[in-house]
């Protein structure tokens, strides 16, 4: 299967509303055989306060990643309906400032990160330096060339950004470094006394 294919069916799963959303999460996590570290050594091996852990990792990375929407959202409109400029240099600088904005979150609080903050940077500027030209020329694309919404193209690259940008930082970015800064240490020590 196509990594592109199994994003598109865990944006599927994810979004689906119901009370078995989230074993669905997990199963299909599962199913993909998608292997933890540090405390979890696979998702199949994983209690329930392991899943607990990460559905709310999961949610902490939604609540930031919204954030930071509001964020590229409100700089996108500011520059888009102020100075008139075409799509790509408004989307262009709103993603920038999103992006800045989400990982400091996210490293910190999300993924509780206390590795090297340039090696973490330098990966996710990786990460972006194939989203951000294909998510750009995809956007102007759809509205400059098609004369789509230029907030709808905005919303559909935020929703592939938000789905993407969480996979690889939890399973590439971070994944050697889940709950290892002062946050962590501080609530594992709560939780063993």
């Amino acid at each position: 299967m196509y990594n592109s294919q199994i994003v598109l069916l865990y944006f599927a799963e994810i979004n689906k509303l119901g009370a078995e959303t989230i074993d669905k999460y997990f199963k299909f996590l599962d199913f993909f055989e998608i292997k933890g570290h540090n405390n979890v050594n696979t998702l199949e091996s994983c209690d329930s306060m392991d899943k607990k852990t990460e559905l709310f990792r999961s949610l902490k990375f939604l609540l930031f990643s919204a954030s930071a929407g509001i964020i590229e959202l409100a700089t996108f409109a500011l520059l888009n309906e102020t100075l008139g400029w075409p799509y790509w240099p408004c989307y262009l600088i709103a993603l920038i400032l999103s992006v800045l904005w989400n990982f400091t979150l996210n490293r910190r609080y999300t993924f509780r990160s206390a590795n090297n903050v340039p090696v973490a940077m330098a990966k996710v500027f990786l990460f972006y330096l194939i989203f951000t030209p294909s998510s750009t020329l995809f956007g102007n694309w759809l509205a400059e060339g098609l004369g789509w919404n230029e907030y709808l193209v905005t919303g559909i690259n935020m929703a592939l950004n938000f789905v993407l940008e969480f996979l690889y930082d939890r399973f590439f970015v971070f994944r050697d470094s889940l709950d290892t800064n002062s946050i962590a240490k501080k609530k594992q020590a709560r939780d063993q006394k």
